[in-house]
């Protein structure tokens, strides 16, 4: 009797112990979740706020209203913030250096896993190194860089969306060379002995066989580049300077630039209008960029 008793106790004290964790974990949960969900609702309340007010601000607006997409997207000041514009230059960039960077790292990567030649591993290692110095070091560079250039090709000079495109292109390479280098690395060199005793080129081998089985890094270096290509501000605010040149960040901090109390409305409505280019790209990849994530990172 004595065994028993002692043992339905540890079985009592067990379980509340198994209650107690439980509820600690569900609160540890909920709390993270307020945190990380409050941020954007803040957002999408000052969205819908019409007084456009921080000293107004609440969490749920008195009178919710589409005022402010309205007067973003065409209202009676649009000449002064010509919102579309600044929309379809960040996502008209964000696609070009997207594309051109695919491409670019994708040769690059390949040489480096597929070809054995001299330096090359200290030429990876420069890539890597190079990563390591913040591109906020080379704002000056660039700008009296791309001020020299613009006097011989306009088109790739300062206040040009070319020269814009030119400077993104360079620091984004590293980093995604050596992503996309360990996914190849990934990939069976069978498949280019195969090819290879059937007559295939390198060319061949590259674009009808690697190619097409490197598609999740292709997806995870797409999205990588655009996001961070269209969410930059620093590089372009040191570029452009025009307002019909603007991207989208630097329009939405020239809303708020003078008088930020006032425009807070607008921004928040420019800033909800710019995440469903980036959630589309996300959904339309998610599948994508996890397997390219995980497989990527098997080999280095």
């Amino acid at each position: 009797m004595p065994s028993l008793t002692k043992t339905r106790r540890f079985r009592v004290l067990t379980n509340r112990r198994r209650r107690v964790g439980l509820l600690l974990r569900l609160a540890v949960a909920i709390l993270a979740i307020v945190y990380a969900l409050l941020p954007p609702l803040w957002i999408v309340s000052a969205a819908f706020n019409p007084s456009g007010s921080l000293a107004t601000q609440r969490l749920v607006p008195e009178r919710a209203s589409t005022a402010n997409f309205q007067e973003l997207l065409g209202g009676q000041d649009y000449s002064l913030h010509p919102y579309k514009l600044w929309l379809w230059n960040s996502v008209k960039i964000a696609s070009i250096v997207s594309l051109l960077a695919v491409f670019i790292v994708a040769f690059s990567a390949y040489a480096f896993s597929r070809f054995r030649f001299r330096f090359r591993r200290r030429l990876l290692l420069g890539i890597f190194l190079v990563q390591i110095f913040p591109s906020s070091l080379t704002m000056v560079a660039l700008f009296l860089l791309f001020r020299q250039i613009g006097d011989y090709i306009p088109a790739f000079g300062l206040n040009r969306h070319g020269g814009l495109i030119l400077a993104y292109l360079g620091p984004i390479l590293g980093i995604n060379v050596w992503l996309m280098k360990g996914f190849f690395d990934s990939i069976p060199r069978d498949i280019d002995e195969s090819a290879k005793v059937d007559g295939a080129s390198h060319w061949q081998i590259f674009w009808k066989l690697i190619l097409p089985l490197a598609r999740p890094i292709l997806a995870v270096v797409v999205a990588l580049v655009f996001i961070g290509t269209f969410n930059d501000f620093l590089l372009a605010r040191v570029l452009l300077q025009s307002t019909e040149q603007f991207t989208l960040m630097l329009g939405l901090y020239l809303l708020v630039q003078v008088r930020f109390t006032q425009n807070w409305g607008l921004f928040a409505a420019g800033a909800l209008i710019a995440s469903v280019p980036i959630t589309v790209l996300y959904l339309l990849l998610q599948s994508q960029i996890v397997s390219g994530l995980t497989r990527g990172a098997v080999k280095g």
